[in-house]
């Protein structure tokens, strides 16, 4: 898991009341809820248990960060399932300078936006927004204030259509331009949100539910333990979205998904595990497709435990492994073989995958390190494993592999939460778990992969490799971005091979769609543009 989201894709177990009562053009209306399956709306049945607010300055969980995402727009953007290639959003320019001890880098905006309210953009309103989220101090802000190392006075408006960011150097700008990808980088409309502030909550209160932002949808309302609705931005200055509202429905049963799926009163259905994937697929209207995750499902090995202080000892675990077996069987299908510590789709990826279920090889190097026979535990969660299959059951395959080459392992299944107790306090040998980045960048994969000094996945495997977790900061702050990524590169190869690490597969997310359905594409970080989709 990551270090700031839960491994249960961060649901929250506290449900705030929403519902408004009176339409207004920039949302939080009584519209009243429109019929599934109508021609001009988007049907979406998913689990929004996890929704806590539509604020861009509160929103973490996932159903927030989608909704968020469809109304507010960003100083920079990923297009469609891109990660690595940073593209202009409400910023037309952008570039990290040097400037002696802070890097500064100056935004400059574009002319002629208008929020919903009619109100234009203007630097104010960034300057505002990226401001709001420090003093807010809610479960993104970290991505500021920790990551970017940012305060309020770091962020100033030189003119009316200028913004500079001025950050320490020792925080990454490459970094914290993809940070303002994510809805944490929403802009708001300062006039409407200050209209609408109650007792100093810098509007977060209205924000709960309402949207004031320049996307091309809007809140219409919020209805708790039911649905959101989203409404088409008549001002919105990009593409006019082709469908003129989104119904997300809170529909968390798996099985009524596919049910309303078939009967055409969903377009989409977001919760589909395999089976129902499976059961759906070839019924006349409907669809299936794939979407990219940026998790990880990997074993972590303690480097401090003997025998896995040696590095072939490791590299003979990592070779054993019937990868394609587990993708192919276990997960049929559902996910991308994957072996180094930054995901696909991220800058930086590298998709070398020379490990696969190589006997003799993983035999040899035990011999080389003076072993004939391990005998280890693996520490396992409970419940399901990204990719729709038991954690126990990828456990057991995992066994079975090293069996051939003389390595005993002893399953030891515990809840989660227990389980990262003892992760976290280095007294796992084996430890099979799953990380998900904070921010789509590399440096949130590969700094807690190899700093030892970050107290996060090498400190928790023991392994303290000071070179690598230097070249690790390096690359974090190099703006040059094919520099940056040949660093990436090298660095993972090297752990690749020298780390603590056996990487399973990077997990694919599974959705039925009716037929008529075209322009969805999935971001790895969670979202879709709904404004791409017609029907």
């Amino acid at each position: 898991m990551s270090r700031h989201r839960s491994p249960i894709l961060l649901v929250i177990a506290l449900f705030i009341a929403a519902a408004c009562s009176s339409a207004t053009p920039t949302g939080g209306g009584s519209g009243a809820p429109q019929a599934s399956g109508a021609a001009g709306t988007l049907v979406y049945y998913a689990d929004v248990s996890d929704l806590i607010s539509l604020d861009p300055a509160v929103a973490y969980e996932f159903s927030g960060v989608l909704l968020v995402h469809n109304a507010y727009e960003t100083l920079v953007r990923f297009e469609g399932s891109d990660l690595s290639t940073i593209k202009a959003g409400l910023a037309t320019s952008w570039e990290p300078k040097d400037a002696g001890s802070t890097w500064d880098i100056t935004f400059k905006l574009k002319s002629g936006v208008k929020f919903t309210s009619g109100n234009p953009l203007t630097a104010d309103d960034v300057v505002y927004s990226l401001q709001r989220v420090i003093k807010l101090n809610k479960s993104p802000a970290f991505l500021f204030t920790d990551i970017a190392g940012l305060k309020p006075e770091s962020i100033k408006a030189t003119d009316g259509s200028t913004v500079v960011v001025s950050m320490p150097k020792t925080s990454s700008p490459q970094g914290f331009l993809s940070i303002l990808t994510f809805t944490v980088g929403g802009i708001v409309d300062s006039k409407e949100v200050k209209s609408h502030e109650t007792s100093g909550d810098s509007g977060s209160g209205w924000l709960l539910d309402h949207s004031a932002g320049s996307g091309p949808y809007v809140i219409d309302h919020w209805t708790k333990n039911a649905e959101v609705l989203l409404k088409a931005n008549p001002n919105y200055g990009g593409t006019k979205p082709p469908l003129s509202g989104v119904l997300v429905k809170h529909v968390p049963e798996s099985t009524n998904q596919q049910f309303a799926l078939e009967k055409g009163d969903a377009d989409v259905a977001r919760n589909l595990g395999p089976q129902q994937i499976s059961a759906v697929q070839g019924k006349q209207g409907i669809a299936t497709t794939q979407g990219n995750s940026l998790l990880l499902v990997y074993v972590g090995m303690n480097a401090t435990v003997k025998p896995l202080d040696n590095v072939n000892v490791r590299e003979a675990l990592r070779t054993a492994i019937d990868y394609d077996g587990i993708i192919k069987e276990l997960l049929k299908g559902n996910a991308k073989k994957v072996q180094n510590i930054v995901p696909a789709g991220l800058a930086g990826y590298n998709d070398a995958t020379p490990f696969q279920a190589d006997v003799n090889k993983a035999k040899s190097l035990l011999q080389q390190a003076g072993q004939t026979s391990v005998n280890l535990e693996l520490l396992v969660p409970t419940g399901q494993a990204p990719g729709g299959v038991a954690w126990a059951d990828l456990a057991a395959k995992l066994q079975a592999d090293w069996a051939k080459i003389g390595v005993t392992v002893t399953i030891k299944q515990t809840a989660q939460a227990d389980l990262l107790t003892s992760y976290r306090a280095q007294k796992g040998q084996l430890v099979m778990i799953l990380w998900g980045p904070d921010f789509p960048d590399p440096d949130a994969n590969v700094g807690p992969f190899t700093d030892y000094a970050a107290k996060s996945i090498a400190y928790r495997n023991g392994w303290d490799d000071k070179t690598i977790a230097q070249k690790g900061r390096d690359a974090a702050l190099i703006t040059d971005t094919s520099k940056r990524a040949a660093a990436y590169k090298d660095i993972t190869e090297y752990v690749l091979h020298n780390g603590p690490y056996a990487i399973l597969y990077q997990p694919t997310e599974l959705f039925g769609l009716r037929s008529n359905v075209k322009g969805f594409a999935w971001n790895p970080m969670g979202w879709l543009d709904f404004a791409a989709i017609t029907k």
